[in-house]
């Protein structure tokens, strides 16, 4: 696997900003534009999805990182969850349903990917190497001496 640079380079992130701008899309016309409740919740679940991924990626950190993985898995649930309700409301199609949902549901398969390859991988982050202090040296010279 190539190296990520920047949150931007996740193949999961691209998907979750693709699924917020559709959300946002389909809530901004007719009656689920006034439902200002299920509007502001499924938009937040899509903002969160992305939003976890990018600022876990700043972590620095994989344990970090895979928490904020599993947070946006789960808001992609909540935001198929909420699908169900936009559908039933008649606030979107079935075929816009359709499509935002499989889509999430790719999504999250993605991000438990990321995440096995994390918690497989052997590279930690940088905020779990060893830290180097210049005292190292220091200490092992007084612990022989002891």
């Amino acid at each position: 696997m190539a190296t990520i640079m920047r949150f931007e380079d996740i193949e999961s992130w691209k998907m979750s900003r693709e699924q917020a701008n559709w959300i946002y899309d389909a809530s901004n016309k007719g009656a689920f534009a006034r439902d200002f409740a299920l509007k502001d919740q499924i938009r937040r679940a899509a903002i969160s999805v992305m939003s976890n991924i990018a600022e876990g990626f700043e972590r620095d950190g994989n344990k970090e990182f895979i928490h904020f993985l599993s947070i946006a898995k789960g808001s992609c649930g909540e935001l198929r969850s909420q699908l169900y309700l936009a559908r039933d409301q008649n606030f979107i199609t079935e075929e816009e349903f359709t499509r935002i949902y499989n889509h999430a549901t790719r999504t999250s398969k993605a991000i438990s990917g990321f995440m096995s390859y994390l918690i497989n991988n052997p590279i930690k982050g940088l905020k779990y190497k060893e830290e180097v202090s210049p005292f190292n040296d220091v200490n092992a010279e007084m612990n022989q001496e002891s």
